[in-house]
């Protein structure tokens, strides 16, 4: 085979502006593997991409989660591989292809107890969510953890995550349904934020908030913090938002950003090998997948761009 099928766009748009194409098969230099994508996810940070977000470069190959197998390059031949890369569908081109170019050291072995499907909707979720807690938050055993927006794919990663860890888990969400496991869930259309986590924390407030929504949410977050308590922020619409900086360092908190998009290849084969682990021994599970054949790209980033069930969408090759 000397050519492959790629998803791409050359103009920013909706999900239609991808088109399917078809181009030369790369091969791999010092330092490098090809892999055969098997399975794709498709994040809302892919929908984001094509539709402009993030003024990538065209024409671009967009998805940055991926499974396979190394085909070429490197002394890796036939191993199966799963993980997320650095600049993917922005910088370079990324995963919604049928074959994938990257150095070796930015690939992570798979755990074999996941199916390719499964294993390639991992990445990004749980990379920002072991990036905020574990990284950043330095979550401990023992600790209360807010995670907003506990529903979502990223929510539902931390939740897992502060398990493992031995944390408890408050969620808050615009409903009380709990796909995502956590010990207790606020719904934040109906109860005040603060309280309820004071409420629930014997009037202290959390030691940790994951603050997956931001906006109006960004400063509830903090008052459910207690004193010398740290929020972590990953996300926010409308992207600025106002807080009482004299309550904020009176209760000497502290506010940490991650991104995960900033992450070198390296850095997410690392913590790729470290949430192997955590799906080795059943800590960790996989979300619930629907999948779609690799010409469904377009109905596939639709289903995303649209959300609802907490499901991850993934690509079929």
């Amino acid at each position: 085979m000397s050519t492959m099928k790629v998803w791409s766009f050359d103009r920013y748009g909706p999900p239609s502006a991808l088109q399917l194409h078809e181009r030369d098969l790369p091969q791999p230099g010092p330092g490098e593997v090809l892999v055969k994508v098997a399975a794709t996810a498709i994040n809302p940070s892919d929908v984001k991409n094509v539709s402009g977000h993030f003024k990538a470069s065209t024409p671009r190959v967009p998805g940055r989660d991926y499974a396979g197998t190394v085909v070429a390059g490197d002394g890796r031949h036939g191993e199966e591989v799963w993980g997320s890369g650095t600049g993917f569908g922005v910088a370079r081109d990324g995963a919604h292809a049928e074959y994938l170019l990257m150095p070796s050291a930015w690939v992570s072995r798979k755990p074999a107890q996941l199916s390719m499907q499964q294993a390639a909707a991992i990445g990004v979720p749980y990379l920002t969510a072991w990036s905020a807690l574990v990284t950043a938050g330095d979550i401990q055993p023992g600790e209360t953890v807010l995670v907003t927006g506990v529903s979502g794919a990223v929510g539902r990663a931390a939740t897992q995550i502060a398990h493992w860890k031995q944390a408890r888990v408050i969620g808050a969400s615009r409903s009380m349904d709990n796909p995502s496991g956590a010990d207790a869930v606020i719904d934040t259309t109906r109860q005040d934020l603060a309280a309820e986590v004071k409420a629930l924390t014997d009037g202290n407030g959390a030691d940790l908030a994951l603050d997956a929504v931001g906006g109006e949410l960004f400063e509830h977050c903090l008052h459910a913090l207690r004193r010398g308590g740290r929020q972590i922020a990953i996300s926010s619409n409308p992207q600025v938002v106002s807080f009482n900086l004299v309550d904020f360092y009176h209760g000497v908190k502290r506010l940490i950003g991650v991104d995960s998009m900033g992450l070198s290849g390296p850095d997410i084969a690392a913590l790729m090998d470290l949430l192997r682990a955590g799906f080795e021994d059943g800590a960790l599970q996989p979300p619930a997948v629907q999948t779609w054949s690799f010409d469904q790209a377009v109905d596939a980033y639709e289903a995303v761009a649209v959300g609802g069930a907490p499901v991850k969408h993934v690509l079929l090759t």
